[in-house]
């Protein structure tokens, strides 16, 4: 019985193999990337979950950790250099981790992601064909692990971003579809009207223009360490950095050994000491070691270092971190240093190079930056001092753009004040427009506006104006709110003066007050005159031009030995005198030869931008009326004519 049991189970077997080969086989629905001839770009929930605090009254701020992946692949028939894809977020998201990517901003992850963000790839930013793969995905294709926080997104919801798109130039991308509620999907594809202007080289990408470009150029290699020069250039014509502060992370534990021509901010090894570097180097004297920071800051040299021997003899060092704009002076557009640093394994190998990434650079009083990941260029080339010798090219090269934004929320850091010859009155800085101070309630309104004064108080500190600003008020019938107005918080204000108008031209005054404690040196100021800068004749005490390839803008700065603006200092009584502000003044002549029809009182005698040092400043909203000076005038004149027909009467 037992053997019929054994002979029924394997004859029921072959049978069923036998029906399985004649039976054909259902075909896997094919994946939607096989049907994308471009880049595929697909975003894809995974998971969530409910965080603590558990906030009941508030669901609006509940937060729920999500967890999500996108996915990249290159189905073109040409290597996609240097990824960079946007996700559209949309619930206040903050960005926990992200493997195989870093934010194409510079910003340092973890960090908030809530108004969407461009991702690109690290540490392999480029994305081969399947025709030089044999289709091997891991080098066609990444996949992008995110870990985050989400808001208000409501409990077993499935949050999703609200676009997906390729960000690398000469690619459209449709909307995206869902697949299901969880996957967002879209193919990417060339756009044909796009014409790029450069030969993109076959191994590198081209280098590109930006308001601020660094070099990240390694120009010597060894197992375990490698130098590298930094070089910081300046390009746009109203762009300036002073005392500038560079920084980045290092991605494989690298630290900084030695540098020339800058410095850390803050020394101190001790992180390498008691970590991973200091159980690798053993005998590695980390005394004479620099800096062991994951995000280290780096600060340029005083000028009295340019001829150190030991830290300094580097070209365009040492400036005290001043990069002015091209215009002004090209020699002083670029700042640069060199850099000793030591790698970590695994990466111990000549030929094994990875940039720092997460850069930013910020100065004191300047515009505000957002750079871009470092992107692999061609070797820079260096020429030979004496000039004898052929150029040295450099082993590798990364070129990091930075351009000029301005964050959401930041306050200007200089403002603008507006006064006429027809008007008594000064219309002052906006109350806080360089911003306030938390819980100003009690002492001053952050909400009413500047009271109006008399051209004698824009000399003195806004503490001491109030008793002029009252008395100014009554003698005038303003109003006086309660609280008074807050301070404008600013460290630079700028009065512009209509000073003169008639039938042939007409002039203004400029004057910059520096109320901060350090001087400016090398400073400029630019204005904007919509419909009057055609007319610009001269400025008689600073040197001024009109700016070639930037519209209606005139753009001065200090004559030899007058570029010098003074901080504030006491006054000559400290006792009783209050303190007098750092000034330069001048006087700014136009004809009307170029200009017909121009209303110089109605408005187009004043500025609509002005910028400081390269920091766009805060205007007022209002200005200067000319009803009073009309009414003024005709009264006078009325009484005049009065006078005159009494006299001839009598």
């Amino acid at each position: 019985m037992a053997a019929f049991a054994l002979f029924l189970s394997l004859f029921l077997l072959i049978l069923g193999q036998t029906r399985a080969q004649t039976r054909p086989q259902a075909q896997a629905p094919a994946p939607s990337s096989d049907a994308c001839n471009g880049i595929f770009l697909s975003y894809t929930y995974t998971d969530g979950r409910l965080l603590p605090p558990i906030l009941r009254s508030d669901p609006t701020r509940q937060g729920y950790r999500f967890e999500s992946s996108l996915f990249i692949l290159n189905n073109n028939a040409e290597e996609l250099k240097s990824w960079r894809v946007f996700v559209g977020f949309q619930h206040d998201e903050y960005l926990v981790s992200a493997s195989n990517a870093v934010l194409a901003d510079g910003t340092s992850i973890p960090g908030s992601v809530g108004n969407g963000t461009v991702f690109a790839g690290y540490p392999n930013p480029d994305l081969r064909t399947g025709i030089e793969t044999a289709g091997d995905l891991t080098q066609m294709s990444v996949r992008v692990e995110l870990v985050g926080t989400q808001f208000g997104v409501g409990h077993r919801n499935v949050p999703m971003p609200s676009n997906i798109s390729l960000v690398n130039d000469g690619w459209v991308c449709p909307d995206p579809t869902m697949q299901g509620n969880s996957t967002m999907e879209v193919c990417c594809t060339r756009d044909p009207k796009f014409k790029s202007n450069v030969t993109i080289d076959e191994e590198f990408l081209p280098r590109e223009n930006g308001d601020l470009t660094i070099m990240y150029d390694v120009t010597r290699t060894y197992e375990s360490n490698y130098w590298a020069q930094v070089t910081i250039e300046n390009h746009n014509p109203l762009g300036r950095l002073d005392n500038w502060q560079l920084s980045w992370d290092w991605m494989e534990d690298e630290f900084i050994f030695a540098m020339r021509g800058a410095y850390p901010s803050i020394v101190d090894t001790s992180k390498c000491v008691s970590g991973k570097q200091g159980q690798f180097y053993q005998d590695l004297d980390f005394s004479t070691a620099l800096n062991c920071d994951r995000r280290p800051t780096i600060v340029d040299l005083p000028l009295a270092m340019t001829n150190n021997t030991n830290l300094g003899m580097i070209p365009f060092c040492c400036r005290n971190g001043t990069i002015l704009p091209p215009g002004m002076d090209p020699s002083k557009s670029k700042s640069a240093f060199q850099i000793n640093v030591f790698k970590m394994p695994p990466n111990l190998n000549r030929s094994l190079l990875t940039p720092p990434q997460n850069w930013g650079i910020e100065g004191r009083l300047n515009p505000d930056y957002k750079c871009g990941p470092p992107v692999r260029v061609s070797p820079s080339r260096f020429p030979e001092p004496s000039g004898l010798l052929p150029d040295s090219a450099a082993m590798a090269s990364w070129q990091v753009v930075c351009n000029i934004t301005q964050p959401k929320g930041a306050s200007p850091r200089c403002c603008v004040s507006f006064s006429a010859y027809y008007n008594e009155s000064i219309i002052p800085c906006q109350t806080c427009a360089c911003g306030c101070p938390a819980n100003t309630d009690r002492t001053c309104s952050s909400t009413a506006p500047a009271l109006l004064l008399p051209s004698q108080a824009l000399l003195l500190p806004f503490e001491n104006r109030s008793t002029l600003a009252r008395a100014w008020a009554d003698l005038h019938h303003f109003p006086v709110p309660n609280p008074l107005p807050c301070s404008d918080n600013c460290g630079v204000s700028i009065n512009w003066h209509l000073f003169t108008d008639y039938r042939g031209g007409w002039s203004a005054r400029i004057t910059m007050f520096n109320w901060d404690e350090f001087s400016f040196a090398d400073w400029f100021t630019a204005v904007e005159l919509e419909k009057a800068a055609l007319g610009f004749e001269a400025v008689y005490s600073f040197n001024g031009t009109q700016l070639d390839g930037v519209n209606n803008t005139i753009f001065m700065q200090g004559l030899q030995g007058l570029n010098y603006l003074v901080a504030e200092t006491d006054g000559a009584n400290p006792q009783k005198d209050p303190r007098v502000p750092g000034k330069q003044q001048s006087v700014i002549s136009f004809t009307k030869k170029l200009t017909p029809g121009i209303n110089v009182p109605g408005g187009d005698g004043f500025p609509s931008k002005v910028f400081f040092n390269g920091e766009e400043c805060s205007l007022p909203k209002v200005l200067p009326m000319s009803n009073s000076y009309r009414l003024s005038s005709s009264f006078v004149l009325s009484l005049v004519l009065y006078v005159l027909v009494f006299v001839l009467m009598q």
